[in-house]
């Protein structure tokens, strides 16, 4: 490491789907020569090096918070059970954090929006930091739908008032997670929150992954938020021998990695294309594959596929509306039939049917009708999905992120390193077409 190198740690909550769409950013500061330190999942060690970066583990304590939103009976539950667990994490966080800074001394942290204790001890620092959110915005808007229920975009007054009234009762449901997390920001310097929402507001940038027109277009955007594509990087696989032998058109049938009793999605899929001369695809994830019974030779039911290597050979993908499925698919132009199961997959799934790249069932919709009727549908929409995709690309990825990450430093009066001697980058990673 030369005097001129400087550090970036980047800071994840335990999850998968808040590391990989961060990858690609971590690669590029890398490649232009900075030393990065990605703090996240202990198992994921060895992936985050071989990728080419330094990793370091986050506290132990932090990853045996189980987030266990999926038990609740109903929405404002599931949304209680996720503030408290993040706020359960909190106090690890902060502790995890300022242990990193004392033993790094980064020039920058790149924090996780769902790691409140990470965020709200570098806010305090007084150090250079910024922020990433890998899922649908929250913050209110003129041009967007309350955040949670999943409605369509406002289109009248009506509607506002609506929005208004959701709003509100966020509001007023979080209130208690959000005065406990106020306590512990003023413990580490950082300014009181209103409403949970002021945690998108507080870092400069927010690097949001994901983009218009999947993304509802906001005019009154804060310009600390900036939308670059989605994260596309996942660690190297192959294709499968069998995928080309099997006949077109070929579904993956995709359910989250982290338990959700999600199970039906793929039993209603085996249903309903069972009897079809097409080929079903199943990623079983978090669920045993051997609970699933292939219908016919057409069908492959595996718990893992590398999907940015699997994705572009297909011609739909049947998911539980994860932002990483969702958007992996659209950005490599294949459309999508979300079936939300919970979280903020609603919110994603409304966006597929918004967006015109494919379609929403919801769950309580889902019968092996239904689903063969709005997969067949989605067949179709290929041509607007390949117009989604075009806009991820143009929005920037990675490559705007490390611009606007060392924009700001230049304007704080840092150094950033040579560019002439910086590091090749690893080959893409991203499945993209």
């Amino acid at each position: 490491m030369t005097a001129q190198t400087s550090t970036v740690l980047l800071y994840t909550s335990p999850a998968r789907g808040h590391l990989y769409p961060m990858m690609d950013v971590a690669l590029e500061l890398h490649g232009r020569g900075h030393h990065v330190v990605v703090q996240t999942l202990a198992a994921e060690a060895d992936t985050v090096r071989a990728a080419g970066v330094e990793h370091r583990p986050i506290n132990p304590r932090i990853e045996a918070i189980e987030l266990d939103d999926f038990r609740a009976g109903h929405p404002i539950a599931a949304l209680r059970r996720t503030f408290e667990c993040w706020l359960a994490r909190a106090p690890f966080e902060i502790q995890d954090l300022a242990r990193a800074v004392h033993e790094l001394a980064p020039d920058l942290l790149l924090v996780d929006t769902n790691s409140w204790g990470a965020s709200a001890f570098a806010e305090g620092s007084g150090r250079r930091w910024a922020g990433f959110l890998p899922y649908v915005l929250p913050v209110p808007s003129r041009d967007a739908p309350a955040f949670g229920p999943g409605f369509p975009p406002p289109r009248g007054p009506l509607h506002r008032v609506r929005d208004r009234m959701v709003h509100g009762a966020l509001r007023l449901g979080t209130r208690r997670q959000v005065r406990a997390l106020n306590v512990l920001r003023s413990q580490v310097g950082a300014e009181p929150l209103r409403a949970f929402t002021d945690l998108f507001l507080r870092p400069d940038p927010l690097l949001y992954r994901s983009a218009p027109p999947f993304d509802y277009p906001r005019s009154d955007l804060p310009p600390s938020i900036q939308p670059i594509g989605p994260g596309l990087w996942a660690p190297p696989g192959e294709v499968p021998g069998w995928l080309h032998d099997l006949p077109r058109p070929r579904i993956l049938v995709s359910v989250s990695t982290e338990f959700q009793a999600d199970g039906a999605i793929i039993e209603m899929s085996l249903e309903a294309f069972g009897d079809d001369e097409g080929s079903l695809i199943v990623t079983t994830a978090a669920l045993d594959p051997s609970r699933f019974r292939a219908p016919n030779d057409r069908t492959r039911i595996v718990r893992f596929l590398p999907h940015g290597e699997v994705i572009p050979h297909v011609d739909l993908v049947i998911t539980h509306g994860g932002m990483g499925t969702t958007q992996r698919a659209l950005a490599a132009g294949v459309p999508v039939c979300a079936i939300p199961w919970g979280r903020d997959q609603m919110e994603t799934g409304r966006r597929v049917e918004v967006s015109g790249a494919g379609r929403l069932l919801p769950r309580g919709q889902l019968d092996p009708r239904r689903l063969r009727e709005a997969s067949l549908d989605g067949l179709t929409r290929r041509g607007r999905a390949a117009e989604v995709a075009d806009a991820f690309r143009a929005a920037g990825g990675a490559n705007r992120a490390a611009d606007l990450l060392e924009d700001g430093w230049r304007r704080a009066g840092g150094r950033l390193p040579e560019r002439q001697g910086a590091r090749p980058r690893p080959p893409d990673r991203t499945g993209r077409p």
